[in-house]
């Protein structure tokens, strides 16, 4: 991944998806600035930027839930991250394995 085509936001923030590695489920979603996408590239941990709290924090320092990168990619309009990782333990805040559990939109499904 070429980390220089990274397009951040106004904030200085790029959305990063967070995968399962092998079953692609989608785990949740976090916020990195360059340094957090450095401390994710470079140590093996997803390191996120704190919105709420201005801060980093890796995944699972205080929960223990982590997640060990498995690897990372950046969309074609260099805005998006997607990072697959295995995630030991919840992913979401919540205590659920996802953060997509909540509230199913039931959506009219198409077809073709």
């Amino acid at each position: 991944m070429s980390v220089d085509r990274v397009k951040y936001d106004a904030d200085g923030l790029v959305a990063a998806v967070i995968q399962q590695f092998d079953s692609r489920e989608v785990l949740m979603v976090g916020w990195m600035d360059a340094e957090a996408l450095k401390r994710t590239l470079t140590t093996g941990r997803v390191t996120f930027w704190s919105r709420s709290r201005q801060e980093y924090w890796r995944k699972g320092d205080t929960s223990g839930h982590i997640q060990l990168v498995k690897g990372a990619r950046l969309d074609c309009d260099g805005d998006t991250l997607l990072i697959q990782v295995e995630q030991i333990g919840a992913a979401c805040h919540t205590g659920d394995h996802t953060c997509f559990d909540a509230d199913d939109l039931h959506p009219l499904v198409g077809e073709r």
